[in-house]
């Protein structure tokens, strides 16, 4: 697995990928159906966001390939020096470890490149999967927000994990 910025010529796969309704009903901010128009105007920022600090998305891709697999994004709120961690990865990928080796490795990233405080990550309290990748990343349990936000008209709890620096640098 390695990461990378993405690239305009990634629209397409990103469509391919995204048009699922099973990354949609998991993801807080996906449309469905997902447009190549969406992908390109989701990665137009990207640069931008990067050298700005103000976030950090990677195309999650297979290091001998280069095939695309999905994509991991941190958030970085310079106020608090602390940062939201999400990801998503292709269906057809899922249950490999990608998205577990990738959010390691932004942890990494968050907390010994960019100094980062703290890193949390949230998921639906339906969507199991993304709990399990949240918890083998050893990010300890904050709470639920209880019918926190809607989804498809029905309202989700959201389960907050989170990770202070001096404790990702006791998992070294």
């Amino acid at each position: 697995m390695l990461l990378r910025l993405f690239q305009p010529s990634d629209s397409s796969e990103v469509t391919r990928l995204c048009n699922n309704y099973n990354i949609f009903k998991n993801t807080l901010y996906l449309p469905f159906p997902y447009s190549e128009e969406d992908a390109l105007a989701w990665i137009a920022n990207h640069f931008e966001n990067f050298n700005t600090d103000k976030s950090y998305e990677f195309a999650i891709t297979d290091r001998r390939t280069g095939k695309l697999m999905g994509a991991i994004a941190l958030t970085n709120n310079q106020s608090f020096n602390h940062g939201e961690m999400a990801f998503w990865i292709g269906e057809q990928y899922w249950g490999n470890g990608y998205a577990t080796e990738a959010s390691k490795a932004m942890l990494t990233f968050a907390f010994n490149v960019k100094q980062f405080h703290k890193v949390f990550a949230r998921h639906f309290h339906t969507n199991q999967a993304s709990g399990k990748v949240i918890q083998n990343m050893g990010m300890k349990k904050e709470g639920v927000l209880r019918e926190h936000v809607k989804k498809e008209n029905q309202y989700m709890d959201l389960v907050y994990y989170g990770m202070l620096q001096h404790e990702f640098a006791r998992k070294l």
